[in-house]
């Protein structure tokens, strides 16, 4: 029997996927833990609005993406996409760098997560647990489920991200209800938007959309991936987007607009449940709770899309063989496991370095969670800009039956938007880790990222005429699937 060398087809749909999207972007967490970061650093109340222009630049990106990807369906996304269009050399540079980005966003949360329920379990409890020893739960229940089929993940992924919505939607409610200053449109004005400091509302918020391109790593185990990607990318930027800003709206309305900057620089993170807690301290615990279980549904998700970007290049050669080997199930086995032993040595490293840190409580949020996530989010960003160059170059050779603003005129604007998003949060990057940080991290964090690029197209002079690998590429009939051969070491 021919070993099995792609991911089990036919398991995700439409709804799974779009479950899965948004899980990577954690609602609660971005309401509970990034939108009160945002109003504290930028000093603006334009925070609303960033997300819908963020989202109207991201549907640029998917356009694009999106169209591609109905003709490209590889495990390996931006690798497969790149190599595609740029050549397999450049694809090769992409894959390493969008390894390293999704490996330290995942890894990074477990430092959030560490913290948070470590912190919840003192609440509730008056026990008081190192954050890595909680952390180690939710990093067994990855490591579980990350080796189990797909549909396992997108039924708990389901799960835990309705029960995010159900009480950011709860959240809402009481704000609107109980707004101090009235309901207005004070945070939806384009005069606290358009302002100076604008780069670092931008460089915080895009943080909060990093997961949205991974709808296309499942394209091998969609049940159409020539719609089913598209479809789940549109609705799921469409829903953050819109979601985000009616939340952080809300939410500033029931803060009061003339406090939200000040109350947010007092309690950081911390704001919704304190809030929450003077109107219901039993939906404040229930909140917390879910702020966890989150975090976790990311973890979970980035998980995914890191084991399978293990996959593709162990498939293709470009990593070690053994990572492109499948379980009986059909999942990414290998690439699984290896990403959770990468994490698990991670976070021993910090747990060690973080004895008796001046730091305190906070030392896993301010190191391990926020130096690992601004990089990963640069790299991310970077790749997504090129991402859009390339699908230019592509669609030149062959316009596939598209029209001119999904060939050109979508992804020539997003290339550029996502270009100067990538700079702003270079240029801004000491802020967004923070006073508390060593000012080294602000060149070896995004040198990490400029590094592994760079060592990516080293990497690539080592294979003979490299080649992408086990990519179908199809058209809008039913021509055959193109699969070339691996590639091959000098």
């Amino acid at each position: 029997m021919a070993e099995q060398t792609t991911l089990k087809r036919g398991r995700i749909g439409t709804t799974a996927l779009v479950f899965m999207i948004i899980a990577a972007s954690a609602p609660l967490t971005v309401l509970a833990g990034g939108a009160p970061t945002n109003f504290a650093v930028s000093g603006l109340l334009g925070l609303p609005i960033s997300y819908l222009f963020l989202g109207a630049v991201l549907i640029l990106f998917a356009v694009g993406y999106c169209a591609m990807s109905s003709r490209v369906h590889n495990a390996g996304a931006f690798y497969a996409y790149i190599s595609q269009g740029l050549g397999p050399r450049h694809g090769i540079a992409a894959a390493l760098l969008a390894l390293v980005s999704y490996n330290m966003l995942q890894i990074g949360l477990y430092g959030l997560f560490g913290f948070s329920l470590s912190a919840a379990i003192a609440t509730w409890t008056g026990m008081v647990l190192p954050w890595w020893m909680v952390g180690a739960v939710g990093w067994i229940f990855v490591a579980v489920v990350g080796i189990s089929n797909v549909d396992l993940s997108a039924k708990v992924l389901g799960v835990l991200v309705v029960l995010e919505f159900l009480v950011v939607i709860v959240i809402m409610g009481i704000a609107l209800f109980n707004a101090p200053e009235g309901v207005s449109s004070v945070t939806l004005r384009s005069t606290d938007f358009f302002v100076p400091g604008i780069g670092v509302l931008l460089a915080f918020s895009i943080a909060a959309f990093m997961g949205f391109e991974s709808g296309a790593i499942y394209s091998e185990e969609t049940k159409d991936p020539k719609r089913t990607v598209s479809r789940a990318t549109y609705i799921a930027v469409a829903v953050i987007a819109v979601f985000y800003a009616l939340s952080t709206w809300a939410f500033s309305m029931g803060i009061g607009p003339s406090n939200v900057i000040s109350q947010a620089r007092e309690h950081g993170p911390d704001l919704v449940f304190f809030w929450l807690s003077d109107f219901s301290p039993l939906l404040a615990d229930v909140a917390h709770l879910l702020f966890v279980t989150s975090i976790l549904a990311a973890l979970l998700a980035f998980h995914n899309a890191a084991a399978r970007y293990f996959f593709a290049l162990g498939r293709a050669g470009v990593l070690p063989v053994f990572l492109g080997k499948l379980g009986r199930n059909g999942a990414p086995v290998a690439g699984s496991t290896v990403q959770s032993l990468v994490g698990f040595v991670t976070v021993a490293v910090f747990a060690v370095a973080g004895v008796n840190s001046s730091m305190g409580d906070l030392f896993p949020v301010i190191t391990l969670f926020t130096w690992f996530s601004t990089a990963a989010a640069f790299g991310l960003v970077f790749l997504m800009a090129i991402t859009s160059l390339t699908v230019l170059v592509w669609f030149r050779r062959d316009h596939h039956g598209f029209s001119l603003f999904t060939r050109v005129i979508a992804p020539a604007t997003a290339t550029a938007a996502l270009g100067i998003i990538a700079v702003l949060i270079l240029i801004n990057f000491d802020i967004m880790i923070g006073e508390e940080s060593p000012q080294v991290m602000i060149f070896i964090m995004p040198g990490i990222i400029i590094g592994t690029g760079v060592l990516g197209a080293l990497w690539s002079l080592r294979f003979n005429d490299p080649v992408e690998t086990h990519t179908a590429v199809t058209e809008p009939e039913h021509s055959p699937t193109v699969e070339p051969h691996p590639i091959t070491a000098r």
